[in-house]
């Protein structure tokens, strides 16, 4: 007895003191990172976001197989708890239970079960390994570029923390020191094949197999802390911390520009591993490297070099990296010069590969939020160095001069009106009582010709539901969302002053917008400047107003599959309602991408790269096309006129115009409602 709790002992020490020095190490260098004072939700939200993604596993569950036999080993580890609690009262007394319940049959099945459970699910994880063999991945894997020499490692070790488990209670059993009766299946089954070697030889191999199990879990705690398993132990509080919802829709900060709050030392954005916040320095140590977010990119499925996985993980080395020089352990005299995030860590075609579609952040099982990290090093770039592709200048500057991307300026913002058989009121002063919404038009519904076609079909269709609505007209300037985007936030921040001032000058209750970036930038990233207001995308207004009988859908005889805007619908989860608008019309015959919903695949545009030269790999629009005519559909619809110019281009550059339409919702529902089938 003395023996065994000596050995004990000495792995629990050994375990806790090297363990333990390298968690203190951690805490001090995620510590060092800025204050973020986004991180204060309420304690009940925490508290459901852990129990919906850490104990529900809701993430991981999307992959099915690979999900359930991670949540099965995570929930039997939860249960097997108990086990690791009776493993060390046993080092001290062989016949220890845990008081109340240690003696429970139905424990002693759980434990058991899962035991069980856990084995077979390590099975499928070793059946996994050898089909993404790390000799054998190739770059379209998810597993490309990760650390998988350890995985084989981990699963022997969880094999030996079971299998020891397993006869240490079997032979417990003989001995007469098993706390559990019939419920424990597993270990009595056990217990018979090792009956026939009697009570000494048992006594030998519950000490042994106890042993073995206690230093099986000691080794494993030191391999975790030491290793991307880290998560084990990070996730719940990353995910615990994580903005909610989604970390979508709105950017998680929003610098204060005031010159008088600034000084010399002021920096904006992160050119420095230290100048991330303590949250995004969490993010880094907690990444799994599971690739779900590499495997969902556009970026990199079009062979660019952005993989929002290495991206993480390349700056997470650069920090282990430099922690003597953060932490103040080294006596070299450079200790502050820290490389450089950009070039030197993160290569420059990298970051302005990101299309901020959110589908990393989607997919991440431990809510990693790597938008916000990518805008950042953007923002350092151009705001702090001035460093930016030269074609985002043109756009920067037309936004700042004229109002607007393109630089078309005010005067051309209500031509589209011209070819209306009615009026649209244009406000000046405050929105008279009679008018129920403001329809923000957007730069691209307001001045790109293809765009304005279905600013008129909304008008239109508002118009015949006998909906009041005016615009801004001349008054109306970019919201900004791109400049914010590509990282000028003191631009974006100028245009959303100055739109503020005017939504709140016209008394701005209800607002309209066509473009999910408009969208999105007037609900979500307004209210932090003060400007609040209720916003509603006119595909769920045309829903409602379908719903209620307001708009009565005709007929259009077309195969019609239908791109989610990943602004409109991963940021903004409007996945339902223009699928409502399109099932509303008769004759149309929905068939779904393979990509689409939570996974729509991104058109392109998204981040500003509407404005950025596309000229490595594939061009994003042309990969996202050709699935949409993979389907057989002869209408491909949209609710976005970022994704309608650059899917009409891809459709263009794929075969004849007149083969496959390109179609905002509202357009096929106004084209319905005239009883006139477009002809495709």
């Amino acid at each position: 007895m003395i023996i065994r709790i000596v050995i004990g002992l000495i792995f629990t020490f050994g375990a806790f003191a090297v363990g333990g020095r390298r968690l203190f190490w951690l805490f001090k260098l995620i510590r060092s990172g800025k204050k973020d004072s986004t991180r204060k939700s309420a304690f009940f939200k925490r508290l459901t976001t852990e129990l919906v993604e850490v104990i529900g596993q809701k993430k991981l569950l999307k992959k099915k197989v690979a999900g359930m036999a991670h949540a099965v080993t995570f929930w039997g580890f939860l249960i097997l708890g108990f086990t690791i609690i009776e493993a060390w009262g046993d080092l001290f007394d062989r016949s220890f239970a845990i008081p109340i319940i240690g003696h429970w049959a139905v424990l002693g099945f759980f434990e058991d079960l899962f035991m069980v459970a856990i084995l077979v699910a390590l099975l499928i994880f070793s059946a996994i390994r050898l089909k993404q063999n790390p000799k054998r991945i190739e770059r379209k894997s998810r597993f490309y570029g990760s650390h998988t020499e350890a995985a084989w490692l981990v699963l022997l070790m969880i094999s030996g923390v079971l299998i020891s488990l397993w006869f240490y209670r079997a032979a417990q059993v003989n001995t007469n020191h098993f706390p559990y009766g019939w419920g424990a299946f597993a270990s009595h089954l056990l217990a018979d094949a090792l009956h026939p070697l009697g009570t000494g030889v048992n006594s030998v191999i519950e000490t042994v197999a106890l042993l073995a199990n206690v230093g099986i879990i000691c080794g494993f705690l030191v391999l975790v802390v030491y290793s991307k398993h880290l998560h084990i132990f990070l996730a719940p509080i990353n995910i615990a911390f994580s903005r909610r919802p989604r970390a979508l829709a709105q950017l998680g900060s929003t610098p204060d520009l005031d010159p008088e709050n600034m000084d010399e030392d002021t920096v904006f954005g992160a050119g420095v591993i230290t100048q991330f916040s303590w949250k995004q320095l969490l993010d880094l140590a907690t990444c799994t490297e599971c690739g779900r977010c590499q495997e969902q990119c556009p970026a990199w499925n079009t062979d660019k070099p952005l993989s929002p996985k290495l991206l993480i993980m390349s700056l997470r080395d650069s920090l282990f990296k430099s922690a003597n020089q953060i932490l103040g352990t080294t006596d070299n005299s450079e200790a502050n010069d820290l490389p450089s995030l950009v070039p030197d860590v993160i290569e420059k075609d990298i970051l302005w590969s990101c299309t901020t579609c959110g589908a990393c952040v989607e997919q991440c099982p431990v809510d990693i939020e790597h938008i916000d990290t990518i805008l950042d090093m953007r923002r350092y770039q151009v705001l702090m160095e001035s460093d930016f592709p030269t074609e985002a200048g043109t756009m920067l500057r037309n936004i700042e001069n004229r109002g607007d991307p393109w630089g078309l300026g005010a005067s051309q913002r209500t031509q589209w009106t011209e070819g209306l058989d009615f009026e649209i009121p244009i406000i000046d002063g405050q929105i008279p009582d009679d008018i129920e919404y403001l329809f923000w038009v957007g730069c691209a519904g307001a001045l790109d010709e293809r765009a304005r076609k279905t600013t008129q079909s909304i008008a239109r269709l508002l118009h015949q539901a006998n909906i009041s609505f005016a615009i801004l007209g001349q008054s109306e300037s970019c919201t900004g969302d791109s400049a914010r985007r590509i990282g000028n936030e003191y631009l974006f921040q100028m245009q959303a002053m100055a739109n503020i001032e005017t939504l709140n000058g016209v008394n701005a209750k209800k607002i309209i917008a066509s473009c999910p970036h408009c969208f999105n930038t007037l609900a979500n990233e307004y209210p932090a400047l003060g400007g609040n207001y209720e916003v509603i995308h006119h595909s769920q207004l045309l829903a409602v107003l379908i719903e209620q009988k307001k708009i009565n859908a005709g007929t259009f005889k077309a195969k019609v599959t239908y791109h989610d805007p990943c602004y409109l619908g991963r940021h903004n989860r409007v996945f339902d309602e223009p699928r409502s608008v399109l099932d509303a019309v008769d004759g149309v015959e929905q068939i779904e991408m393979h990509r689409h919903r939570e996974k729509g695949f991104c058109c392109g545009a998204g981040g500003a790269r509407m404005w950025l030269e596309e000229n490595i790999g594939e061009r994003i629009n042309m990969n996202r096309t050709a699935e949409a005519i993979a389907t057989g559909a002869e209408v491909v619809s949209t609710a976005c006129p970022f994704c309608m110019i650059m899917i009409d281009d891809a459709v263009k550059a794929y075969q004849k115009a007149d083969d496959v339409k390109v179609l905002d919702v509202a357009q096929i529902l106004e084209t319905s409602s005239e009883a006139s089938d477009l002809k495709v």
